[in-house]
């Protein structure tokens, strides 16, 4: 995240498992390290647990919401039967976060499997992990906070081992 580079994120999953969320988290955690944001949504028929797809650029400069197919530099996948249809997503070398990467039994409540995600994803960029858990924090009603930090440690984690 030096220079002019620009980092790309695809989330995807289906509707209602927080894809929104955990690119609206990432684009916080983003912005309050002081990058330039874009992001922008395809939500399908995220009503009936369609496909979504958020795009999430930042860096020093970032000109366009849009990642070109075969651009994005991670990919994070909520749900395992999205990972083939947004493969093409990911350039080659890209790193690829699909849900088996957490233990579901793990994780303090099923529906904090995105923030577990982000903490995976987390580990790959140079964003401070206190500026991560502020943007969880500020993204999430407040009786959630503790539920989300610990899948987001437990996410923090995963990656390290």
């Amino acid at each position: 995240m030096t220079g002019n580079t620009v980092t790309n994120v695809v989330v995807a999953g289906l509707g209602g498992q927080g894809v929104l969320k955990a690119s609206d988290i990432l684009a916080e955690a983003a912005f309050r390290a002081g990058l330039d944001i874009k992001k922008s949504e395809i939500h399908g028929m995220s009503q009936r647990g369609g496909s979504v797809t958020s795009d999430v650029r930042f860096g020093k400069q970032v000109l366009s919401p849009m990642i070109p197919t075969g651009q994005a530099d991670y990919l994070l996948v909520i749900a395992a039967d999205q990972i083939e249809p947004n493969r093409h997503l990911l350039r080659e070398g890209g790193v690829l976060i699909t849900p088996d990467a957490v233990d579901p039994k793990a994780l303090p409540h099923a529906r904090s499997l995105n923030v577990a995600l982000l903490g995976i994803l987390s580990s790959h960029l140079e964003i401070p992990e206190d500026i991560w858990l502020d943007a969880v924090r500020a993204n999430l009603k407040e009786n959630l906070h503790g539920v989300n930090e610990e899948a987001f440690a437990l996410g923090r984690g995963a990656s390290q081992s």
